[in-house]
């Protein structure tokens, strides 16, 4: 690209915002300019980037305010399933209303909000309407500056303690971010007790599992967040999902679980690569596997219920669903078949691992650790994560890779897995070219957030996936 073309473009790009924006703050005027020129010129370049955003929020510290006043926006939030549960939901709204603005690579981080408003097309339906998924830590920071008319909390977990603190302290931020919009409808996760009548002036509404109660029980001693939300005692489950999550009740109190307002009453089907459960008394199903991706999708139809789609509408939209960047993102390498997955804390590690767990043939693993910011530094959280039930499964080789690979080779030695089928490599290089070598015709591929991202680039630069453009 010639610099006199996109010196020609920024000039009409100035007289433009001029024109249309004269009552404007001069500030501001600058930011759109320099923000969408910034993206005009990386997207010619085949980059996506949260830099626009960036340099608009240098000019305007408050331009996203100025960009967002015109959306309905719903916001996305939680440890696990925001970038999923987004998608889903933009699946279905799609269908409703044509066309929806959000954040698909997960930039859910003021610069990457401010860069996908920066970068919003016109909507055709007269309906403007933004599905956004938030960071935790950044959500009381841009409510600062948007008014959602709906909040949804997926779950809280232990994740990046260096970044979050304790599950306490990350839900104690969500919840002052909520506070900045009282008049917002807040859906939560009804299975989880850290949700128990939370305190805000906010409406709240409740999704989870109802499925058959059995005798009330502990859940697994490695689990957090069990305490009564009224006494501290610990609770008990008539039904556990996962983790803390399920029909959870108090034998000191009497505390249980709140009545739900969507509720998921059956699981039809539940394999490695699909789902079709019953929720409301409709049937619907993913092209995504494990339990865990369910309450994602629970979520997505409690989120279009409350805007109005019907279940047909709702149906449609999870046909045309698919797995989304590195959340069982599927590609070949060569004439093997691969699945990349998302792994980041305890939790949302070991239901990857007991989904993995559903696949009817033979794999290779290869678990990918890195210890960068956006992973979160310590990597500790790795002796909590069940990789014990990978002795159970048909792996005949593993590849431990990363910038931390000699800690992760050193945590699936001790699961009892042979050591001498481990293959350790800082070189993602070498992991592709060992996935591609291999015998068995199926892999799976655990990676950390930035391992995953510089994953997708190696595969994107050799056009094995579709690079991701903000």
């Amino acid at each position: 690209m010639s610099e006199l073309y996109i010196a020609l473009y920024i000039r009409i790009g100035l007289l433009s915002e001029v024109w249309y924006n004269r009552n404007m703050k001069l500030k501001t005027t600058l930011g759109l300019l320099a923000g969408r020129s910034s993206h005009f010129i990386l997207s010619r370049l085949g980059r996506g980037s949260t830099l626009p955003g960036k340099v608009a929020l240098q000019f305007d510290k408050d331009i996203l305010q100025n960009l967002a006043k015109n959306y309905e926006i719903v916001v996305v939030t939680g440890t696990n399933g925001k970038t999923l549960t987004t998608a889903l939901t933009v699946g279905i709204l799609k269908e409703v209303y044509g066309q929806v603005l959000t954040n698909p690579s997960g930039a859910n981080m003021i610069t990457g909000i401010a860069t996908t408003f920066l970068t919003a097309k016109s909507s055709k339906t007269g309906k403007n309407i933004a599905v956004l998924e938030i960071d935790e830590a950044s959500l009381s920071r841009i409510c600062d500056y948007i008014q959602p008319s709906l909040f949804v909390i997926t779950n809280i977990f232990r994740d990046q303690m260096d970044r979050y603190g304790e599950i306490y302290t990350t839900y104690k931020m969500i919840l002052d971010a909520i506070r900045k919009v009282p008049t917002a409808t807040v859906l939560l996760n009804g299975d989880s007790p850290l949700f128990y009548k939370p305190a805000i002036p906010n409406p709240v509404e409740y999704f989870g599992f109802d499925l058959e109660k059995g005798p009330a029980q502990l859940a697994h001693y490695n689990t957090e967040g069990i305490l009564c939300p009224d006494c501290q005692d610990i609770l008990k489950y008539e039904h556990n999902t996962y983790a803390n999550l399920g029909a959870y009740i108090c034998e000191g109190c009497g505390c249980k679980r709140p009545d739900l307002d969507y509720r998921l009453t059956k699981l039809v089907e539940l394999t490695n690569n699909r789902s079709r459960f019953v929720i409301d008394g409709q049937e619907y199903g993913i092209q995504i596997g494990g339990l865990y991706n369910i309450y994602n999708a629970l979520a997505a139809v409690a989120i279009a219920r409350f805007l109005g789609a019907d279940s047909q509408l709702i149906k449609q939209g999870f046909d045309k669903s698919r797995a989304v960047f590195g959340r069982q993102e599927t590609f070949h390498i060569g004439d093997k078949e691969c699945t990349l997955v998302l792994i980041k804390n305890p939790v949302g590690a070991t239901q990857a691992i007991e989904m993995i767990k559903l696949a009817p043939y033979p794999f290779s693993l290869s678990v990918l650790l890195n210890a960068n910011y956006a992973d979160g530094i310590d990597t500790s959280w790795i002796w909590d994560a069940d990789f014990e039930q990978i002795t159970d499964m048909d792996i005949p080789e593993i590849n431990a890779g990363g910038v931390r690979h000699s800690e992760i080779a050193r945590r699936l030695r001790v699961t009892g897995y042979p050591a001498d089928k481990i293959t350790e490599t800082s070189s993602l290089e070498q992991v592709l070219k060992t996935i591609e070598n291999q015998d068995c015709k199926h892999a799976y591929i655990l990676a950390t957030y930035t391992a995953m991202l510089e994953f997708r680039e190696l595969l994107a630069s050799r056009q094995i996936v579709r690079k991701e453009m903000n």
